[in-house]
């Protein structure tokens, strides 16, 4: 028997193939959408701390995994049997597909973007909690962009999984290609060709919607976003047009005036714990307005940990931290607090391995917080430039964070932390991650701040650095304060001979002593 090509031909002009395709399209679109969102929103949960959240998740999710979709659609076709009610909308066998399709793929789904959200990096949560970003904000403008891209690619495979699985919508009696298909050749017994039509219509589908979706994944790739360096002169115009922005102008609105001389920053008897070791043993530090203060020790003394508190990066078991002579952060307190997230927006954070945020150009790092906090977009954006011309990148404002160098990564990190005016400035080993040609690039930055009077804390294990820019240097040791002194005591005084010997120093007396 042969292939009857003429009637093969003929099925492409058939308006009953071309409304049923339609209506694939519609089931798969709304399917996929919806199955995403749901997904979603179960990833979330099972990704939850609460045990309220997860196990109904964890549940669901392996439930709808193990039905077969096609005993599910019979069930749900029929389902008005148990609940009259739903008969209106049951009864009809387009909606009844739908919502088979839409709580199967979420099941699935799900996984998708659990693997997604997990893929993003920790310091990018963590980045976003330092400039005092909640909880939604986080998941709206960091975790969930990221996320959708790498997620995206399996995302748009499984739209194609659900293009084909509208077939088995036929069981009950949608008018798809498949019935139309059976409809046919139930009359004229040409099943190979019909079939095989029915085949030609689906791959038009998946073909012409999976170009779209293509072309949004390759719209999102960050690899394939360029922007070029501004050349001098388009620079400098750049920098002409920047109006001075007021520190006052950005205070106002980022966090509450100052009250009073207390200290900066005060540290009561703080304790911390991972499970059983006992990394902080009762710290106590005072910093004032305007000092600059280095934490050196060896690993594992505790440099991190103390840092980390400060803002509310790590939870203390025991203790008090003061800020400005209020109180800032108490043992048991809630990281995501108000008053935490409110202090948090005084103190800038520098990270060890930057942890900028790589769906967004240089001039949205650095801009976000403050829009996000209530800066108008310009006033933000016009600081932005300005703190990115004062760290020597303006010409990279519109770039990304893959396109520059570990240093100058490093230097869009502070000026991402000053962008929020903060009052403490914070750097976790800010050197430790570059290789050491880009290390003078970035403490030069740093000491400019010091210069301008800024209160900074670094972590750092550049010795040389911290004993020429340091008011005070503190030796951590065993996870307690071992030295607390100027950088003129440690190179002289008797007591700081162990920080001497870790710092690679020798008092004078000392090198005489020498055999």
């Amino acid at each position: 028997m042969q292939f009857d090509w003429s009637y093969f031909i003929s099925l492409f002009s058939k308006t009953d193939f071309w409304a049923a395709s339609l209506t694939v399209i519609e089931l798969s679109a709304l399917a996929w959408f919806l199955g995403m969102l749901l997904g979603f929103v179960l990833a979330s949960a099972k990704l939850s701390g609460s045990p309220w959240l997860r196990l109904p998740a964890s549940l669901y999710i392996w439930f709808f995994r193990s039905i077969p979709l096609l005993v599910l659609v019979v069930f749900i076709y029929n389902l008005p049997q148990l609940l009259p009610g739903a008969g209106p909308v049951l009864s009809v066998p387009f909606y009844s597909g739908l919502l088979a399709l839409v709580v199967t793929e979420a099941a699935y789904m799900a996984e998708i973007h659990r693997g997604g959200l997990i893929s993003v990096a920790k310091g990018q949560k963590e980045a976003g909690r330092a400039l005092g970003i909640g909880l939604f904000g986080l998941q709206r403008l960091i975790v969930i962009p990221q996320a959708f891209r790498i997620s995206l690619p399996t995302l748009i495979n499984e739209y194609i999984t659900v293009v084909k699985l509208t077939s088995l919508i036929s069981v009950i009696s949608l008018t798809e290609l498949l019935t139309v298909g059976q409809r046919l050749y139930a009359q004229n017994f040409l099943v190979m060709e019909t079939l095989v039509a029915v085949g030609v219509y689906y791959v038009l589908i998946v073909t012409l919607f999976g170009f779209a979706l293509q072309r949004l994944e390759r719209y999102l790739d960050l690899n394939l976003r360029t922007p070029q360096t501004l050349d001098s002169a388009s620079a400098q115009a750049l920098r002409d047009s920047l109006a001075p922005v007021l520190s006052s102008e950005l205070s106002s609105k980022l966090k509450p005036p100052s009250k009073g001389a207390a200290p900066a920053l005060q540290l009561q008897g703080v304790h911390k714990r991972y499970g059983d070791h006992h990394v902080l043993k009762g710290i106590d530090l005072k910093v004032q307005s305007g000092q600059v203060i280095s934490i050196i020790g060896p690993s594992g003394s505790g440099k991190t940990s103390l840092i980390r508190t400060v803002n509310g990066l790590e939870r203390i078991d025991q203790g008090e931290i003061l800020l400005f002579g209020e109180g800032f952060i108490n043992a048991g307190d809630k990281p995501d607090s108000r008053r935490i997230r409110q202090g948090v927006r005084r103190i800038g954070m520098v990270f060890q391995n930057f942890n900028l945020f790589p769906h967004r150009t240089l001039l949205d790092n650095i801009s976000l917080a403050p829009r996000y906090h209530g800066v108008g977009r310009a006033l933000s954006e016009q600081r932005a430039c300005q703190l990115l011309d004062k760290v020597g990148l303006l010409a990279h404002v519109h770039k990304y964070p893959h396109q520059l160098s570990g240093g100058q990564q490093q230097r869009v990190a502070i000026a991402r932390a000053m962008a929020m005016d903060p009052d403490i400035l914070l750097f976790d080993e800010p050197t430790s991650a570059l290789d050491p040609e880009l290390v003078g690039e970035v403490l030069t930055v740093i000491s400019h701040l010091a210069r301008e009077g800024m209160t900074l804390l670094i972590v750092t294990h550049e010795m040389d650095f911290a004993l020429s820019i340091s008011d005070r240097v503190i030796f951590m040791e065993n996870g307690h304060i071992q030295l607390d002194a100027s950088p003129e005591a440690i190179r002289e005084k008797p007591e700081a001979h162990r920080v001497r010997r870790f710092m690679g120093l020798q008092a004078p007396e000392e090198e005489e002593c020498l055999p």
